[in-house]
């Protein structure tokens, strides 16, 4: 155990001087060209998102996300404007782009990549607060050709940073595991299932977020998505539903105390980076302490353009578990993905 802390500490390490270099040159620019401070924060959702898919890429990997995360970026603009302007329209689509970046899988690893690649633009675009900023502070938010040099940028800090490592640091990443070919028996295809099962809960989180939590509905459907990526069965579902849940309620109670200290500004920028590094150096070990660390630096980041988060907070713990049950019903209720029993078996989850 403590030699696995000591290797999650490293690479949390080499993830972080990424988002470090990322952010410190996007601070740059924000002041050369009078962005808006949500360049900041695309920085950070974009670094933080691509590090680990990156760990093991080799150069074809490296610059096929080159060309892919910069375009997914700058479509990923157009498409929080639609959502701020034709919010049901916005929603259909957001909700095609990411059951396309499931389904594709289909079609082999180098699929795979690929709509992991469309997916984290998506993602960042929850993060981003963009609808939950005030209304003065939404006016100059970043533009597609801007978002796409700062995903440049993404790319550009993170292989430097793990190709020093590489080549200098103690330890060298795994290679990632080949799963051997073998078609599946399913029809429809794994790939289709999970894909039907993300429209259906993030569709479901855009309607009842704007219903319930009107411009706070990110936090439903970032749940609904996070519950299910990666889904490996019901039981997987609901128990990173769970962990989520869990993580945030103390994440929350983490921010409250750090909003009734009074802490702003330039300090709460430096304890953001803290708690996420904590949070990176602690997420292998269980789901649930990134999640807190999430809650809590984007209550401080939400502090930080203006909004008193710790009046928030319960309405995010909210979202969150409306988000997390949407997710679950979808995995559980809608084509659920067989188990597997031994080598080559499976069989249907329970019903």
């Amino acid at each position: 155990m403590t030699v696995k802390l000591i290797r999650n500490a490293y690479e949390s390490g080499l993830t972080m001087a990424a988002v470090l270099l990322c952010w410190g040159s996007a601070l740059a620019l924000e002041g050369a060209a009078g962005l808006h401070t949500d360049v900041l924060v695309l920085a950070v959702a974009l670094t933080l998102t691509l590090a680990a898919s990156q760990r093991t890429a080799d150069t074809r990997r490296r610059l096929t996300a080159l060309v892919l995360l910069p375009m997914a970026a700058g479509a990923s603009i157009f498409l929080g404007r639609l959502i701020a302007s034709h919010y049901p329209v916005g929603a259909a689509v957001y909700t095609a782009g990411m059951a396309l970046a499931i389904w594709i899988r289909r079609y082999g690893p180098a699929a795979t990549k690929a709509g992991t690649l469309i997916a984290l633009p998506l993602v960042a675009l929850l993060v981003v607060p963009g609808p939950a900023l005030p209304p003065e502070a939404q006016s100059g938010l970043v533009t597609w050709s801007w978002s796409a040099l700062i995903a440049a940028l993404a790319c550009a800090t993170v292989w430097l940073v793990q190709g020093l490592a590489d080549r200098f640091g103690p330890w060298h990443p795994d290679p990632a595991p080949t799963p051997p070919p073998r078609r599946s028996r399913l029809h429809p295809r794994p790939s289709t299932r999970m894909a039907l099962q993300m429209a259906a809960g993030i569709a479901a989180a855009f309607t009842l977020g704007r219903l319930l939590f009107d411009d706070h509905w990110p936090w439903v459907v970032l749940t609904a998505y996070v519950a299910a990526s990666g889904n490996r069965g019901r039981t997987d579902v609901l128990r990173k539903g769970i962990e989520r849940l869990i993580g945030a309620c103390v994440g929350t109670l983490l921010a409250t105390g750090l909003a009734a200290a009074g802490i702003t500004g330039h300090t709460a920028v430096a304890l953001m980076f803290t708690v996420l590094t904590i949070a990176l150096w602690l997420r292998p070990l269980n789901y649930a302490y990134w999640a807190a660390g999430m809650t809590c630096a984007l209550s401080l980041l939400l502090g930080y353009f203006g909004q008193n988060a710790a009046t928030l907070l319960p309405t995010r713990l909210e979202g969150i578990a409306v988000g997390a049950v949407l997710s679950v019903a979808s995995a559980w209720w809608l084509l659920p993905v067989r188990k597997r029993t031994g080598p080559g078996v499976l069989r249907p989850a329970r019903t």
